[in-house]
């Protein structure tokens, strides 16, 4: 009788409820586990100035507009979060980027190449730059600063090459390709059942995980926190939708972009490959000592940089209609990059996940649509995207400070 007793009492000590969920978030946060907590409390404050200095950019197609132009830069900056967790840097993404987008103009329009292998192509190129740049930093000791430095210009002079003195292409603007950057959208049935499925994913897991816990005898929090994430969660994406659909609706592109970051999420979270790229991140002698092949690793992460940036490069030249000498110049390193640090990745390698770039990019294009809709100069919108950086940053040190001092670190 004393197993069944002593069981029992376990469960209800865990069970907590509410109260118990609530009290382990601020615990976390104490310790200085923020999470996605500062990037969400940054949007909500962007998104009311600008709401209250022009009522413009909460109506629902400067959102959806918003969201086509996310989808670009945020595929770039998930492959930022794959080379900053193992504690490197990628300087050559817009380059990459640049480069794919003319080899996709050059390859179908002007070689007459179907569009999927011109950009299967430019991805497999991408592919074959982050092995060199993980080939010079595993084997000859070169920095990845320096390497992608030196691909940055390279790739560079060979988008600049491969354009010619044209130095444009002009895509289809009929083709299904053109069509998919710039105004193809979800059926609205559709999206609102994408919109229920990451409640009913979280809820079901949930669930199982705790199940499984009780079957081993072990303490497992009440389903009742649980229960409330899936719906509150369900009920926000549900009205975002819907509120989408008063305009044009979701974007395909950015449906894409969404499923790239669940797919990169799951291999962080749920296999070896994932476990391994945070251990290398958080101490590469330590994970080598523990035998993970750190070469291969830093290989995977750099090619994974590198075709994720060409992928973006092929669909910026789809929402443009056009392969230019500017694609991936200007602000696009700048973009990619602070959009994953903003949204929550470490730049000391070993904290972050996909969802940084989800969440990052949208404060950077939000901040971009609301400088535009006042009119103001990119000069303006340079300085507050560097402020709000480096806020992002010192945020991200004051919690590693506060991890260490808690021995969390």
């Amino acid at each position: 009788m004393t197993a069944p007793l002593d069981r029992a009492d376990q469960r209800l000590r865990a069970d907590d409820g509410l109260t118990g969920a609530l009290r382990a978030f601020f615990d976390r946060v104490r310790a200085g586990d923020l999470g996605m907590l500062p990037v969400v409390v940054g949007l909500v404050v962007i998104s009311a100035v600008f709401t209250a200095l022009n009522p413009v950019f909460l109506v629902p197609n400067n959102l959806v507009n918003l969201l086509f132009d996310c989808a670009t830069v945020g595929i770039i900056s998930l492959g930022v979060v794959c080379v900053l967790l193992v504690g490197e840097i990628d300087l050559s993404i817009g380059s990459m980027s640049g480069l794919a987008s003319a080899m996709v103009g050059t390859l179908w329009v002007n070689e007459g190449w179907p569009i999927g292998f011109a950009i299967l192509s430019a991805v497999l190129v991408g592919a074959l730059v982050g092995w060199i740049y993980a080939s010079l930093f595993s084997r000859l000791g070169m920095p990845s600063f320096v390497a992608t430095l030196s691909g940055l210009l390279g790739l560079l002079g060979l988008q600049l090459y491969i354009l010619g003195p044209t130095g444009s292409i002009n895509l289809p603007f009929e083709s299904p390709f053109v069509r998919f950057g710039q105004l193809m959208i979800m059926p609205h049935w559709f999206s609102h059942l994408a919109a229920l499925v990451p409640g009913v994913v979280i809820l079901a897991t949930g669930l199982r995980r705790r199940a499984r816990r009780l079957r081993a005898n072990l303490s497992a929090p009440a389903p009742t926190g649980l229960i409330l994430k899936a719906v509150v969660l369900s009920a926000a994406l549900e009205f975002a939708v819907w509120y989408l659909n008063l305009g044009r609706g979701v974007p395909w592109m950015f449906g894409l972009f969404v499923l790239l970051v669940v797919a990169l999420d799951y291999g962080l979270t749920h296999t070896k490959w994932g476990r391994s790229v945070l251990a290398v991140g958080g101490n590469r002698e330590a994970a080598r000592r523990a035998g993970i092949n750190v070469a291969r690793i830093h290989a995977t992460a750099f090619m994974l940089c590198a075709s994720l940036a060409a992928l973006g490069g092929t669909l910026s030249a789809a929402r443009l209609a056009s392969s230019s000498q500017q694609a991936g110049t200007g602000d696009v390193n700048l973009n990619a990059i602070a959009a994953a640090v903003i949204g929550g990745t470490s730049l000391f390698g070993g904290r972050g996940s996909a969802w940084s770039a989800l969440l990052g990019v949208i404060v950077i294009q939000a901040i971009s649509s609301g400088l535009t809709l006042l009119n103001l100069s990119s000069s303006l919108r340079y300085m507050i995207t560097g402020a709000v950086l480096a806020i992002a940053v010192i945020v991200d040190s004051l919690a590693r400070r506060s991890r260490i001092s808690h021995g969390r670190a």
